[in-house]
């Protein structure tokens, strides 16, 4: 898909189409969550302590459940906030969105496979993954569109750039740890999510202290690269 460059304040068209279908992808899979709580496992219930009974027993499948919406909903933020600092699209962002939604839309399988056979590895494991897959093609997206001088994004949007790839790099570093603890953990493994947060901050941290060593290397003297870049965080 060729375009013409954008003028530094238009908005592409193609952006909102991009936007709207994600989002009904999302709002799809999130959906779909539900199907796997079902009665057809209860039997025959007659008293009140009986349905209590067989409503504890869904516990794996409430807790996959819940665990899924939480983190589905969390991914769709990522990419609320990505697309609100996006001002163009091009083929490549697009197929990057396009596999990450592909992985979203497999998460409803997967966490049925999560529930159901949680007592195999396969089963542990494949959920994680799954949302493992979808954080980095949602990181990558983003690298992407702030690649080149953030060719895709806006201008105030890509100087304040290193905070939005500190958020997608913690969430890739999280579901890693997930992925690698499921085997032994389970469900329980997705507790490091909320590892984020404090991820976020210490890369932030890092990345902020690169502008002052620079400075400070520039006051002794040192000669800068050619063309080098002065502020610290990944670029794309």
């Amino acid at each position: 898909m060729r375009r013409k460059p954008a003028d530094a304040g238009a908005h592409d068209p193609g952006v909102t189409r991009t936007e709207a279908y994600t989002d009904a992808v999302f709002a799809i899979a999130a959906t779909l969550l539900v199907l796997d709580l079902t009665t057809t496992s209860f039997g025959e219930i007659r008293s009140d302590g009986q349905l209590w009974a067989a409503l504890g027993a869904l516990w794996p499948n409430l807790m996959a459940f819940g665990i899924s919406f939480a983190l589905l909903s969390a991914m769709w933020i990522i990419h609320l906030r990505q697309f609100r600092d996006i001002r163009t699209i091009d083929t490549t962002l697009l197929w990057l969105n396009n596999a990450r939604l592909l992985f979203v839309v497999l998460i409803p399988f997967a966490t049925a496979l999560n529930s159901e056979f949680n007592s195999f590895y396969a089963g542990r494991m494949l959920l994680p993954i799954d949302f493992f897959l979808v954080a980095l093609f949602g990181h990558l997206s983003w690298r992407w569109a702030a690649a080149r001088g953030g060719h895709l994004m806006d201008p105030d949007a890509y100087a304040h750039r290193s905070a939005a790839a500190a958020g997608g790099i913690a969430a890739i570093v999280c579901g890693a740890i997930t992925v690698a603890a499921s085997p032994w953990f389970g469900s329980y493994a997705f507790f490091a999510f909320f590892l984020s947060g404090p991820v976020s901050v210490l890369l932030l941290r890092r990345w902020s202290r690169g502008p002052r060593a620079a400075a400070d290397s520039g006051a002794a003297g040192g000669d800068a690269a050619p063309g080098g870049d002065t502020e610290s965080g990944p670029v794309g």
